[in-house]
C-alpha cells in the first residue's frame, strides 16, 4: 500500500470493481459513484476511512476505504483495500433474493421452438414492428 496521492478512478481499478480505468471513469463521471454521499469526479482524491457508494448493474455497493494503492494486484489482495458495510451487504442479499423469486414464477420453455414455430414467432415481432 502507498501513501502517495490515488485518484478515486485509478483506486476502483486497482480495488478491481471495474475491469479498465476508462470504465471506472464513465461509472464515475456518469454518477453511479458516490465519495462520502456526493457525486465525485475521476480525478478526485480517494482517502482511508472514506465511504464509496457504487451502482454496479443490479447491485448497490457501500464500502469503505481501508488502504489505497495504485497498483492492480490479485482479487484477495484487493479485497484488502476496502470492506464493504453490514447495512449494504444485507440489502444486496435482500434484492439478490427478490430477483430470484420474481424469476422462479417463470417457466422456461421444454424445448427449442421448430423452424415453423421461429417462422411464427418472427411474424408476430414483425407485426409489432409494423
Amino acid at each position: 500500500m502507498t501513501d502517495t496521492a490515488v485518484r478515486l478512478d485509478k483506486w476502483l481499478w486497482a480495488a478491481r470493481f471495474f475491469k479498465t480505468r476508462g470504465l471506472a471513469k464513465d461509472a464515475i463521471e456518469g454518477g453511479k459513484v458516490h465519495y462520502d454521499g456526493a457525486r465525485a469526479k475521476p480525478s478526485r482524491t480517494v482517502e482511508v476511512g472514506t465511504l464509496l457508494r457504487m451502482r454496479l448493474g443490479f447491485d448497490e455497493k457501500t464500502v469503505e476505504v481501508l488502504a489505497v494503492t495504485d497498483k492492480r494486484r490479485s482479487a484477495p489482495e484487493a479485497q484488502l483495500l476496502y470492506r464493504e458495510t453490514p447495512e449494504s451487504l444485507e440489502k444486496r442479499q435482500q434484492m439478490a433474493a427478490q430477483r430470484k423469486a420474481q424469476n422462479a414464477g417463470q417457466a422456461a420453455p421444454d424445448h427449442k421452438p421448430s423452424k415453423k414455430e421461429r417462422r411464427d414467432i418472427r411474424k408476430m415481432k414483425d407485426s409489432f414492428n409494423a
